[in-house]
């Protein structure tokens, strides 16, 4: 949601109640078996050092009448970078942080900025009048020290939380007729997805995070993805308390979903044959049947425009197993 800049563009966003997804801070919890913890990022260690891209002249800010078109703009949120690129207003950003590698034109201004671990003094040499980042950290309280507008854009519970979010991020920029056809575009693109796949009989599947089972429970927006076509998790079958559970090999095997979904194929290098060959792997239904997919791990953990490829790529497994 807006912060300071909330005061520039007149906006207010309107949350939907839920729980938030994975990538919205805390690391995922151990289920009850489990000894192991949850996989720790690995995002870039903060640099103190002088920005080595090369940036334009600073600007003055922008009238608090009039939605801003010369911002100087950081993200630090492969998700929000996403979005502003999306509804065209790429050319305002002077710098992404290490984790934003998406669309190409965003690499151009990549640096070692951490979304994780920010340095103030490392983003303020950017001279930015917005940073764009998740809410994670106490980074908001930092920039309103030194003067400098922030908007926070947290994980979400809905979808209706990202349409806001890309709303909100074009008032900011001046391109809300830009960010309100995106939406409407994603809204239409989602809803013939969704109806492409229907079917009576529900399917159970198993969305892996990593190679030490780490999922997710339907309470997650990534749950409400899957939750879209009717589908049912087998980890919220489980008894802990977290809504990112680690499974045992054991009781997966016994639940033998019928889609196993791989969110791993970069991070880790899983792929179908991997799971495959796994002991015991062997005897469960998406094994047999061949209903592995790979989803492209930054679509299915950045809740920006391509969740419309998340959404998809489900429809199209789900559309796969018609009649099994």
């Amino acid at each position: 949601m807006f912060r300071s800049i909330q005061r520039a563009v007149g906006c207010a966003a309107v949350l939907v109640l839920g729980l938030s997804a994975c990538g919205g801070g805390g690391e995922p919890v151990a289920e009850a078996d489990a000894e192991t913890s949850a996989p720790v990022s690995t995002a870039g260690e903060p640099s103190g050092s002088e920005p080595s891209v090369s940036e334009p002249p600073a600007t003055e800010p922008a009238s608090p009448n009039a939605p801003a078109l010369d911002l100087r703009i950081v993200s630090l949120s492969p998700s929000a970078t996403e979005m502003i690129f999306a509804i065209g207003a790429g050319d305002l950003v002077v710098a992404v942080d290490d984790q934003s590698n998406f669309p190409e034109a965003a690499l151009a201004v990549q640096t070692d900025l951490s979304g994780y671990t920010p340095n103030i003094e490392a983003i303020a040499a950017y001279e930015p009048d917005l940073v764009l980042h998740d809410g994670t950290t106490d980074l908001g309280a930092q920039l309103d020290g030194i003067g400098i507008d922030d908007w926070v854009g947290a994980a979400p519970t809905s979808f209706d939380d990202i349409y806001v979010q890309i709303e909100e991020l074009g008032a900011a920029t001046g391109r809300s007729a830009e960010a309100t056809a995106l939406v409407t575009d994603m809204r239409a693109e989602i809803e013939a997805a969704v109806a492409a796949a229907e079917r009576d009989v529900p399917l159970r599947y198993y969305h892996e995070l990593d190679p030490t089972l780490f999922t997710v429970t339907s309470n997650t927006f990534i749950g409400q993805v899957y939750g879209l076509f009717g589908l049912q998790n087998i980890a919220d079958t489980t008894e802990g308390t977290t809504d990112y559970p680690q499974l045992s090999a054991e009781f997966l095997v016994s639940q033998s979903p019928h889609l196993i979904f791989l969110a791993d194929t970069k991070c880790c290098g899983e792929s179908a044959e991997s799971v495959a060959a796994r002991p015991g792997w062997e005897t469960i239904t998406a094994v047999v049947d061949g209903n592995i997919i790979a989803i492209d791990d930054d679509i299915a953990s950045r809740w920006g425009p391509r969740i419309v490829e998340f959404v998809a790529a489900v429809s199209d497994a789900v559309a796969a197993t018609a009649g099994s």
